[in-house]
């Protein structure tokens, strides 16, 4: 398959994500931690932290934050499961991460 326009740019990069969870930035900075085993995390890295995934494309799946998604609630995180993008969750802090985990669908990916 070649690129249009054939400005020698790659068609496909794979990675190894079974899944990718979307993490509004601007929420997490607005909270300034509040997840993880002490709270004092923000949502993306400790959920990275609790599923034990590596970085990058290497990783199982995914979890990416991004710029503000335009729901802004008080005292929460809007999060997307890419797998599921119609419904959003709103994660307020000391969320339990396995719920969270499995509400995300990301319960098998981690690396043995």
């Amino acid at each position: 398959m070649e690129a249009a326009g054939g400005g020698g740019l790659k068609d496909l990069v794979r990675s190894n994500w079974s899944n990718v969870v979307l993490v509004c930035r601007k929420c997490s900075k607005k909270l300034d931690g509040g997840f993880g085993p002490g709270g004092d995390e923000r949502l993306a890295k400790a959920l990275r932290k609790h599923l034990s995934l590596k970085k990058g494309r290497k990783a199982a799946a995914g979890i990416v934050e991004v710029n503000c998604l335009g729901v802004c609630p008080r005292g929460a995180v809007t999060v997307v499961d890419g797998a599921a993008s119609r419904d959003w969750l709103l994660v307020r802090p000391g969320a339990d991460l396995d719920e969270l985990t499995e509400a995300l669908g990301l319960g098998n990916a981690t690396h043995p």
